[in-house]
């Protein structure tokens, strides 16, 4: 039994019978509303820095335009996909994940590669990383993997030891650990990268037809990286390198561009295909669901000030136009949430309505009031409905097909069952000679600080995933494979 001193509670001092698992319906999702503990660590998550971003806090930002090449009109109702040569302005913003606002740029982190499509339909962030897979898979084990990355609570400093004491306990997080650690780890500019959603969404036509969709946005700038000691030499050199380059390039009228391409998944094959295809720690394989170009994305205006348009962009995975879709992805769910009660705390409630936010179309909505109120207020108009004074309406036009969902609601363990060795194994297999080196020694030098038995508990990871990549780690770091086996 565990000590009353020990037991973990919420706030309220209730105590805490699954701090793993969110509580779903089925083991596949989507989270229920009543998961009081999952929103108590997600509200509090949000709201523990003050002003700037909790993640992600360092960033740059451009404007520029997104034309459609490729048709996939039968696939999507939205209206920026209704035929070929559309085009919309977009403004994105790229950043580094753990690091604060004065961070240096070349730090081993993923990058956030967020963008906002301004169509004629509303907004539509498509909000991810320059990975295609995340450390986990459970949105109730996010705010302890961003404190593991983040300070120690006593020295305030960033610490090996934490970083590497989460991931060797949680075994969901090697695929994502194996892309950092390589080659990839460190991009040479943010315009020499590719982004991706990550998450699985969805698209759905005019049928009523709905498929699940990753979208893959791929330099054509062509991928350039940086070795840890070139990464190093730079942030001594500028801590604003990545930024740097982005504005001049622009300035200079090197428009960067990137190629966006979709994997589709037709809605019944996620109840059969071999690996959950809502699980942000997979990657679904090429061969299986090949890519399909859909337009292409360009750069091409600086911001003309920071903090307004930089600073102040809000995205948010819910802003989705008639056509596109959530998808039962439980971090997705979870982040639903979470981006716009962070935008509210950390921006004010009327985000949506600063320029760098506010649609390119018409908006009529009932919110009113709150702080940093800076337009009309709607006026005159009602603020409830239904009204008798021509108020705004909701038109069923625009409603999206049902989602069939099944199961108890529990909270199911998330790495039962599930295999979190083979993606990342195939990946580290897929590397040539320098690239295996160059993993391997991040990893060895990554690992060196800490304590001997963490260092063992990853090195199986490692060797689960394939033998060689856990022996040869083991081999830098000086540990007898055999020990790593007996473990």
């Amino acid at each position: 039994m565990t000590d009353k001193r020990n037991r973990m509670t919420t706030a309220a001092g209730v105590p805490v019978g699954d701090n793993q698992n969110s509580l779903t319906a089925g083991p596949r999702g989507p989270v229920l509303m009543q998961d009081y503990q999952l929103m108590e660590k997600m509200a509090h998550f949000n709201r523990e820095r003050v002003p700037e971003r909790v993640v992600h806090a360092k960033g740059a930002g451009a404007y520029g335009t997104f034309k459609v090449t490729g048709d996939i009109s039968r696939y999507t109702r939205a209206k920026i996909f209704s035929k070929v040569g559309k085009t919309c302005e977009i403004f994105v913003r790229f950043s580094t994940v753990a690091g604060e606002l004065g961070s240096a740029d070349t730090a081993r982190d993923p990058r956030g590669f967020a963008v906002k499509f301004y169509t004629e339909e509303g907004n539509w962030d498509m909000v991810g990383n320059n990975t295609p897979v995340f450390f986990v898979r459970d949105p109730l084990k996010f705010s302890d993997f961003i404190h593991s990355q983040k300070r120690d609570p006593r020295t305030g400093m960033r610490d090996n030891t934490m970083q590497w004491d989460f991931w060797s306990l949680s075994p969901e997080s090697l695929h994502q650990v194996t892309t950092l650690f390589s080659d990839r780890g460190i991009p040479a500019t943010l315009r020499h990268m590719n982004g991706y959603s990550s998450h699985t969404y969805s698209l759905w036509n005019e049928a009523g037809e709905r498929y699940w969709v990753k979208w893959h946005f791929k330099t054509m700038q062509g991928i350039k990286c940086l070795t840890s000691d070139e990464a190093t030499r730079i942030a001594g050199e500028d801590l604003d390198h990545h930024r740097r380059d982005l504005f001049t390039a622009i300035e200079k009228g090197e428009f960067p561009k990137w190629r966006a391409m979709v994997q589709i998944m037709p809605e019944k094959d996620a109840e059969t295909y071999a690996i959950n295809p809502f699980d942000l720690t997979k990657v679904w394989p090429h061969k299986d669901y090949p890519l399909i170009e859909v337009g292409v994305m360009e750069l091409n205006r600086n911001p003309e000030n920071y903090f307004a348009e930089v600073e102040q962009a809000a995205f948010e995975p819910g802003n989705l136009p008639p056509g596109m879709g959530a998808s039962p992805d439980k971090m997705l769910q979870a982040r639903l949430l979470s981006y716009p009660d962070a935008h509210r705390y950390r921006i004010g409630v009327n985000y949506a309505a600063l320029p760098v936010n506010k649609p390119r179309c018409p908006v009529h909505h009932y919110h009113r009031d709150g702080q940093t109120r800076f337009d009309g207020n709607f006026g005159r108009a009602p603020n409830y409905q239904p009204n008798s004074f021509g108020g705004p309406v909701e038109d069923a036009r625009y409603k999206e097909p049902p989602l069939k969902i099944s199961g108890d609601a529990d909270r199911y363990d998330h790495r039962a069952g599930n295999d979190d060795y083979t993606q990342a194994g195939n990946l580290y297999r897929l590397m040539n000679a320098d690239q295996k080196a160059q993993l391997i020694g991040n990893l060895v030098d990554a690992l060196k600080p800490v304590p001997r038995e963490i260092q063992v508990r990853q090195i199986h990871h490692f060797y689960q995933a394939d033998p060689a990549y856990g022996e040869g780690v083991a081999r830098g770091l000086g540990i007898d494979i055999n020990r790593v086996k007996a473990a």
